[in-house]
């Protein structure tokens, strides 16, 4: 017989307490819960506009042709 997750979360919580001392675990939890609202806020600002990039792509490459061909010229 397999051990549930909740008789698994009690022994993680029991060596928690015990390795870490019971007046650090409130900041750690703290700390564990803004870095998870801090990852689904990352999540949800980060929506990448590809019509924005994909013009920058194209400035690049024409920049890129745009210097080619002059230096083209002035080797000629």
């Amino acid at each position: 017989m397999s051990p549930s997750i909740w008789q698994i979360l009690i022994v993680i919580g029991i060596f928690a307490i015990l390795f870490m001392g019971p007046s650090r675990l409130p900041g750690l939890g703290k700390s564990i819960g803004e870095a998870i609202r801090g990852f689904k806020k990352g999540i949800n600002d980060d929506e990448i506009d590809v019509t924005e990039r994909s013009k920058q792509v194209e400035g690049d490459d024409n920049t890129a042709q745009n210097a080619s061909a002059k230096q083209k010229e002035t080797e000629s």
